[in-house]
């Protein structure tokens, strides 16, 4: 009998857990399974703001796959997908190709730019690591410039964050923490130092507990963090950003634009035939495809409708990492010949948002509201769990956060 072959594209939250409980749950005898990502290493989204900043090395958000992943039950591929052709089973990589009788597509999102002038040539985004690494050299470099420069130049320490959602805010916290420490090094007046949030809706974290919103914006205006709510960038230049609010323009000179609004899904997955909804596959229950029975999608590239709100449920790690034990249980499944798939019910556990080391907000258990230390030991544990389910007590101990009441 021929082993069929599953292909997972992408080493994500939903792509390297996929991969992980297929180990726990299938023998090489029963299928041979291909991880395909572009770097050696899984890397924790959430946690890229903190290495954007610069107040976490982004060595401790990197997790080597050969840590986490059994090379001897999984192949694993270090490449970069071009395309896929879901009519022939077939994937290109930039280095070959590979067939599939099963295809599990977790390949991340990319920046929206919701059609701004000029953002994708001048503003930064978070993306994965390498950009993360070049918003923190890029911020250092220009305070350490202010001082080289005949006049002040206030556009060197004018540092402009476009979104004030879950990263928008998170980035803007970490930075605030960063700004006296970069201030103190580079010998540069922190009253000069502006940091600003701009934000096209009417409120920050907006679908949040409105008492949680207001603790968080006042935490970080204690800061100095200006937000400028209601406020929409119309347009992104060498010099900075010009910003519209009630038909009155405003522009803000800054080499320090980095945007942090809105995500879609991987342009490969809409440029290779796949049914999509701005970006992203409104999957079946199952998580298959609306088209081939034979392709899964976990993560950023997937859209689940939330029918109580009738909004698609926003694209989390902790979504992404549910989806992953429901796509490894149905391919366990097909591949043993059953049709009784499981359908995706997500569990929202909470949500926790960051507002520096020793801050955060969130919500928990049944809308328990969470403030200040507490949520912040909250989100380390939640970080420290997700650890534990993909490599165990040893990466807790290399990689998490055990530092819990500093």
């Amino acid at each position: 009998m021929n082993r069929p072959n599953i292909v997972i594209l992408g080493a994500g939250y939903g792509g390297i857990m996929t991969a992980v409980n297929l180990q726990k749950k299938m023998s090489p005898e029963e299928a041979n399974i291909t991880l395909v990502n572009k770097h050696d290493y899984h890397y924790q989204t959430t946690w890229l703001h903190e290495n954007a900043a610069g107040t976490l090395h982004h060595d401790r958000t990197r997790i080597a796959i050969k840590d986490v992943v059994d090379f001897n039950k999984i192949n694993f591929v270090q490449d970069t997908v071009q395309s896929i052709d879901p009519k022939s089973k077939t994937v290109t990589l930039e280095d070959g190709e590979l067939s599939y009788d099963y295809l599990v597509i977790g390949l991340g999102f990319e920046s929206a730019t919701f059609g701004i002038e000029g953002l994708k040539e001048h503003a930064f985004s978070i993306q994965n690591i390498n950009s993360a690494r070049l918003i923190r050299d890029h911020i250092e470099y220009n305070f350490a410039q202010y001082n080289l420069e005949k006049d002040e130049r206030q556009d060197l320490i004018t540092i402009i964050v476009g979104g004030a959602g879950f990263t928008g805010i998170e980035f803007v916290a970490e930075l605030a923490n960063r700004i006296p420490e970069l201030c103190q090094e580079y010998d540069v007046p922190k009253d000069k130092v502006r940091l600003i949030n701009v934000e096209a809706g009417p409120t920050a974290l907006a679908g949040f507990d409105p008492e949680l919103v207001e603790y968080a914006m006042n935490r970080l205006e204690e800061k100095g963090v200006e937000f400028k709510l209601g406020t929409m960038i119309k347009k992104v230049n060498e010099e900075g950003i010009i910003v519209e609010k009630d038909e009155e323009q405003e522009e803000i000179k800054s080499k320090n634009v980095i945007w942090a609004a809105g995500v879609t899904g991987n342009s490969i997955v809409q440029e290779s035939g796949f049914e999509t909804n701005r970006g992203r596959v409104p999957v079946r229950n199952d998580l298959r495809t609306p088209d081939y029975d034979d392709v899964f999608v976990v993560g950023d590239c997937a859209v689940i409708m939330n029918p109580e709100s009738e909004r698609p449920y926003p694209p989390t790690a902790q979504i992404a990492i549910q989806m992953a034990d429901v796509v490894a249980h149905n391919l366990k499944q097909l591949v043993s010949g059953s049709e009784k798939l499981e359908g995706f019910e997500p569990n929202i556990q909470g949500t926790v948002a960051s507002l520096g080391h020793t801050d955060a907000i969130g919500v928990v258990f049944d809308d328990k509201k969470l403030f200040g230390r507490s949520a912040s030991i909250m989100k380390k544990v939640i970080d420290n769990r997700y650890l534990m389910k993909l490599g165990g007590v040893g990466l807790v101990l290399k990689k998490g956060k055990l530092d819990m009441y500093h």
